[in-house]
């Protein structure tokens, strides 16, 4: 009976085992799901809504090739539009079947005053050809992947409003070889628990069967040939036997002799047979216990090796997938609230191209590729500092901004251009480095983002609280009255403060790191008056000076406490003319003015002019606290001789 059970369980064990190997392999669907865009129509560009991506739960695979390096990059849908609004492109969108819809957009023409009024020859006004555009290197995009002949882009979850690009270089058609994948669920819970399962029917199998052999060999015993056939008995006649030989048939069987033989008086007496058979069944014993666990030990390394070749889809997942998250604090946004310009990874990489850009220029001294990251107030200091290190090479070369931690201070929330970011930039490998605070403006959907102004921030000077990167800000405008002083007058009033000092009207609106640099100015004015007169030359030479707000506008971005951060430039210009028509201002060891100038003395004077690019806190209009300095920054921006 132990056979049968033991076949039972070993054809038990192979179905289960054979039903978790099934699902694993034969009976399991496809591990993902694919669509393939169809593109009839040919166009540089290949715009893929977001909504395609989400067509299906799971997160998005992008796999396109082609021939050639090949170019993708996702974005805000309506960035992405506005970029490619001079071209050609192929927008793919979901049609209300739920199938891919794919439409060639034509380029947005200009209506030109060609277009308005016929030439007077009749014949027809030339057309303007679609903008060959080159999509890799923008700063609209949010992400971009590039790679030659074949482009994978996986692990993708994009949100609403974001749509992906496709591109070669903006002058050949994009690729349409172009796949969509999700994963499906291949998750198979039971296969684990059957091989499991099988595995332990096998093991209770291989035991049903040792113990059968082991019965059947007990069963048979040991086999001793018998004895021949015996001859026909028959009865003996006690009376014809010998006196003798009766008397020993009528003694008692169970008298015993009064005392054993001499040769066996010491001997001792052993079961023979019992002691042999006790050794044997010993002996045979310990044999097959062993063969018992040898035989085990297989059985368990197989159930073993197909519960650890399952992985965790394999398996029921006992944690609740339900639970809920713990809550965390709610922002609400208003309704109408735009999106911030950048986001933090899109500033981080965009900070990092600027200062690598600038630290190429500054090695080469290339103003040009300098100009491709910096305007206004930046680009004037940096055009000067290359003229000094071309006349004179010792010069110390500007310092690189630090990119070790990007902070997205105040993004603008907007979907128009031009857009403004204000970041904060530290290091956190040298302490000496100090932090860097800087504005940068794109103006248009394919520019890139210029630095207008950027200044030295000491590190125990405090931000005011400002909205989160995701949320962003508004620009104040210039002529605001809800700030203590509108950003158009902040300049202006500083500048007062440095020429009049203490009876300045706007002396008492700033704090004490302020007025400490306005002092610090005053100072050094005092200073170029000193050696004039040290020289000899106060008789016959007369120093000005003169601080006054740059033509640039400044730039002031909304806090939470209705205040402002706002950046301002200023010139402060000095001026040293001689007071007699016989003198003359030699520039003596000015090597700096040597070289600007190409000359060492004039005759009618010199004008150097040092720019400043100062950061502000404004409080709110009615508010009690005074306008805090945050960073400032001082360039020689000029000299020149008087004629």
């Amino acid at each position: 009976m132990r056979f049968v059970w033991a076949v039972v369980a070993f054809v038990l064990a192979a179905v289960l085992i054979g039903a978790g190997i099934a699902q694993r392999t034969i009976f399991m669907g496809p591990s993902s799901e694919q669509t393939r865009v169809e593109v009839a129509e040919p166009a540089p560009f290949l715009l893929m809504d977001g909504d395609v991506l989400r067509s299906h739960p799971g997160t998005q695979t992008l796999l396109i090739r082609g021939d050639g390096d090949i170019f993708a990059a996702y974005g805000r849908t309506a960035d992405m539009q506005a970029w490619l609004a001079d071209s050609d492109y192929n927008h793919v969108t979901v049609g209300d079947d739920d199938e891919l819809d794919v439409e060639h957009v034509a380029a947005q023409q200009e209506p030109a005053a060609s277009e308005t009024e016929a030439p007077s020859d009749g014949t027809e006004a030339p057309t303007e050809d679609p903008v060959a555009r080159n999509p890799v290197g923008s700063d609209l995009w949010l992400d971009s992947f590039s790679d030659t002949d074949r482009l994978i882009a996986d692990n993708m979850q994009l949100p609403e409003g974001v749509s992906v690009l496709v591109a070669y270089d903006g002058t050949k058609s994009a690729p349409d070889d172009v796949v969509v994948s999700w994963p499906l669920d291949t998750t198979t819970p039971l296969a684990g628990p059957l091989m499991a399962a099988g595995g332990a029917v096998l093991l209770v199998g291989l035991i049903l069967y040792i113990l059968g052999i082991r019965h059947q060999r007990r069963g048979r015993g040991p086999r001793r040939k018998g004895p021949g056939p015996l001859p026909i008995t028959e009865p003996i006649d006690v009376a014809a036997l010998p006196p003798s030989e009766r008397a020993a048939l009528d003694a008692p069987k169970n008298d015993a002799p009064a005392h054993a033989p001499d040769d066996v008086e010491d001997a001792e007496i052993v079961d023979e047979e019992k002691d042999a058979g006790t050794q044997r069944s010993v002996r045979a014993a310990r044999p097959k216990r062993r063969r018992l666990r040898l035989l085990a030990l297989p059985a368990l390394g197989v159930t073993v090796l197909l519960a650890a070749g399952c992985s965790a889809e394999s398996w029921p997942q006992l944690t609740d997938s339900a639970a809920t998250p713990s809550p965390t604090p709610t922002v609400i946004a208003p309704d109408n609230q735009k999106p911030p310009a950048v986001t933090e990874s899109q500033a981080t990489r965009i900070l990092n191209n600027i200062s690598a850009t600038l630290v190429e220029a500054d090695t080469n001294m290339d103003i040009d590729l300098a100009a491709t990251r910096l305007d206004g107030p930046a680009l004037t200091a940096r055009t000067t500092e290359y003229a000094l290190r071309t006349a004179l090479p010792e010069t110390t070369p500007p310092a690189a901004i630090p990119t070790d931690k990007v902070e997205v201070v105040l993004p603008e929330a907007t979907d128009r251009w031009p857009r403004t970011v204000l970041l904060l930039s530290k290091s956190t490998s040298d302490d000496t480095v100090p932090p860097v605070i800087l504005t940068a403006t794109q103006q248009d959907p394919w520019s890139n983002y210029k630095v207008s102004n950027i200044a030295e921030m000491s590190a125990d000077v405090a931000l005011p609280e400002v909205a989160a990167s995701w949320l962003g800000t508004s620009l104040v405008p210039a002529d605001s009255a809800f700030l203590s002083v509108p950003p158009s007058e902040l300049a202006a009033a500083f500048a007062d403060v440095v020429d009049t000092g203490e009876t300045s009207a706007s002396y008492g609106l700033f704090d004490e790191q302020a007025l400490a640099l306005a002092t610090s100015i005053r100072d050094s004015r005092q200073a170029v008056v000193q050696t004039l007169a040290d020289n000899g030359a106060a008789e016959t030479s007369s120093a000005a000076f003169d601080m006054a707000p740059t033509a640039d506008a400044p730039v002031s971005m909304t806090t939470l406490d209705s205040g402002a951060i706002v950046s301002v430039a200023l010139t402060d210009a000095e001026t040293i003319a001689p007071t007699s028509a016989d003198a003359v201002i030699r520039f003596g060891d000015n090597a700096q003015a040597k070289a600007l100038t190409g000359v060492s003395e004039s005759a009618k004077g010199v004008e150097t002019t040092y720019e400043f690019q100062l950061f502000f806190s404004v409080p709110a209009q009615g508010s009690s606290e005074q306008i805090r300095l945050l960073a400032v920054r001082q360039d020689l921006v000029s000299v020149k001789v008087i004629k």
